[in-house]
């Protein structure tokens, strides 16, 4: 993956609009670890395989990014994005990596499934 370079993944996410596309969206705090404190309070969200049909996406922010992609009923938001990249099958991955490099939030879109 690389850095988010603004306008070039404003113009992957215009790509999308308006088609029947896949969504994963997923956060985490440490959700995955936090049996190792047991006084951390780990959260996290997570949904695959969303299919929406988003009108239009925006891209904002100095880094890391917030990307909001408008739906005819609502919103689906991402923020603390940090990193991107089209893969070979087409879809776009973006992700958030904290200041120790894990991962925080991964928002992909895709015009097809995404495997289990």
């Amino acid at each position: 993956m690389e850095k988010i370079r603004i306008d070039e993944v404003q113009q992957l996410i215009n790509t999308f609009a308006t088609e029947q596309v896949y969504i994963h969206l997923e956060t985490t705090n440490g959700a995955y670890a936090s049996h190792n404190d047991e006084t951390f309070f780990s959260a996290g969200a997570y949904i695959r395989n969303a299919e929406v049909c988003y009108e239009y996406g925006k891209i904002v922010g100095n880094g890391p990014y917030r990307i909001g992609l408008k739906l005819a009923i609502g919103w689906i938001y991402a923020e603390g994005l940090t990193h991107f990249e089209l893969d070979e099958e087409g879809r776009l991955l973006l992700a958030g990596h904290g200041y120790d490099g894990k991962l925080a939030v991964a928002l992909e879109i895709s015009k097809t499934p995404f495997k289990s």
